[in-house]
């Protein structure tokens, strides 16, 4: 299969172009620094530069693709982003449990906290999942992030299968890859939220 991965020199979409690798995907990596993908080269491997706030730049970097990832997280960039990957192919998005839809699964302190820090990144990233979700694609809502091995107890759910708690539960970054990927194989949330859990 041959996937596209947004900001692939970031953490997680590093993570997603080193899981599609490994599962012998063909990736197209783009990054605005693509030398900054820290993986070694593969003729299933072509790393392209473009940045999501150049709409010329990016149209080209994604003609052609099938299916884009996105490990975008900039605040700014997001909608910017979406509306690329949309015209491009079916979309697997990564967003934050607690915004948009989610908010309310996420629990009143999420929200709240949220509400504080990320209160000028919000309208982008609800712009941006809602732009993903009209076009059919999957927008995955994570919890708190951390670098670590695939949970052994992973699965996806609904929004409806968040497990009520006072803060959402951490999840990995490779734990999110695989879901990601596992939705990019085989789509069984399109064109609606999932959330990646580690048990």
């Amino acid at each position: 299969m041959e996937l596209t991965v947004l900001a692939a020199a970031g953490a997680t979409g590093l993570e997603l172009t080193r899981q599609a690798l490994a599962r012998g995907h063909l990736v197209t990596a783009i990054a605005r620094a693509p030398e900054r993908i820290a993986l070694p080269d593969s003729d299933r491997l072509i790393r392209v530069a473009a940045d999501v706030t150049d709409p010329e730049g990016i149209a080209k970097a994604l003609r052609g693709s099938e299916i884009v990832l996105s490990g975008l997280g900039g605040a700014g960039i997001l909608t910017a982003g979406a509306r690329a990957a949309v015209d491009a192919g079916r979309v697997v998005w990564l967003a934050a449990l607690g915004t948009g839809e989610s908010a309310a699964a996420a629990g009143w302190a999420t929200r709240a906290l949220l509400g504080l820090f990320m209160r000028a990144e919000l309208p982008d990233r609800i712009a941006a999942d809602t732009t993903v979700l009209r076009a059919g694609g999957t927008v995955f809502h994570a919890g708190p992030l951390f670098d670590g091995p695939i949970s052994p107890t992973r699965r996806t759910v609904g929004i409806d299968g968040v497990p009520r708690q006072f803060f959402p539960a951490r999840v990995s970054r490779a734990t999110v890859a695989a879901a990601m990927l596992d939705e990019a194989e085989t789509p069984r949330h399109t064109g609606r939220i999932a959330v990646p859990l580690a048990r």
